[in-house]
């Protein structure tokens, strides 16, 4: 799934493909991909004549800023937008297609058809799902040392789930949460309420650099992500842990290690990444608990 990186890549591109132009009209051919409003004719027919002033982003959601009305739309999986002549053949698995007075076709294509569109008034998009209850935006100024703290320094969950939840943090994904807590030096199993506030403070500039980083490179092209011009991002070529399982740490020399943090597949060094003993007597404490609980008169609940 495309993160911060990737989605903000493409916010670039579609900034200089499409602001200015005019929605003629629109085609939608996949109606659950258009989530708000309920009616396929009322989201075509809202937007029909409405030029795009401004692209934005907020998390991993793209934002067309139009005169009257918001798009918010999410890539999910393999979502993406292209911009062709309205005499190009239109490929399979294109679902949404607005047609531009100009003669251009931004057009929405989804193999597995996850992603999601929401159509407001202008203005009224952060009152309501999906953006109503996001959490901080890392490459926005308000994205302090303090704010970010305040909202960690509490958590008994450890930080690679904190770190995955959105409405604390947005735009953090698998690949950048597990590249910025390499770079820090922080086992992803650590309980965020342990890091210290050195550590802390460590992880919120290696996340800033991490991000500016990948930004600057177009993205991580892993699987089949492109930008909104077909082109593969490449900062897959700078991650010094994801996807390295079993390959000498670039610091150290030890095997990366892979294990699952909160489902998801996560990469670490064992060496680099130590997780503290106070961290493992918690961790089995718990699950002791857990165990003792689900015992009553001799049975063991499920």
């Amino acid at each position: 799934m495309p993160e911060l990186p990737e989605v903000e890549t493409v916010r670039r591109t579609l900034s200089e493909l499409v602001v200015g132009k005019t929605i003629q009209s629109v085609t939608v051919s996949l109606p659950r991909i258009i989530q708000k409003p309920d009616d396929i004719r009322q989201f075509e027919m809202d937007l029909a004549g409405h030029r795009i002033l401004e692209m934005g982003r907020r998390g991993k959601f793209l934002r067309f800023i139009m005169d009257g009305v918001v798009l918010v739309s999410h890539l999910r999986m393999e979502g993406r937008y292209g911009l062709y002549h309205s005499s190009d053949p239109v490929e399979k698995h294109t679902h949404v297609i607005f047609h531009f007075t100009d003669g251009t076709e931004l057009r929405y294509k989804d193999v597995r058809q996850f992603g999601t569109m929401h159509l407001f008034a202008a203005g009224d998009e952060f009152n309501h799902k999906p953006l109503s209850k996001l959490g901080l935006e890392p490459l926005d100024e308000s994205f302090t040392y303090e704010a970010f703290r305040k909202v960690m320094a509490k958590r008994s969950t450890k930080i690679k789930v904190a770190l995955l939840n959105q409405e604390y943090v947005v735009g953090l994904g698998n690949i950048y949460v597990d590249e910025a807590l390499f770079r820090a030096g922080i086992h992803p199993e650590t309980p965020a309420y342990e890091l210290s506030d050195d550590l802390l403070r460590k992880l919120h500039t290696m996340i800033l650099e991490t991000l500016n980083e990948a930004v600057e490179a177009g993205g991580s092209s892993i699987k089949s992500y492109v930008n909104g011009q077909g082109e593969m991002g490449m900062f897959q070529q700078s991650l010094r842990i994801y996807g390295r399982k079993d390959e000498s740490c670039v610091i150290c020399g030890h095997p990366v290690e892979k294990t699952v943090v909160g489902g998801r597949g996560t990469h670490y060094c064992p060496k680099c990444q130590p997780l503290k003993r106070t961290s493992i007597k918690k961790t089995k404490s718990k699950r002791s608990t857990a165990s003792s609980n689900s015992k009553v008169d001799g049975e063991v609940r499920g």
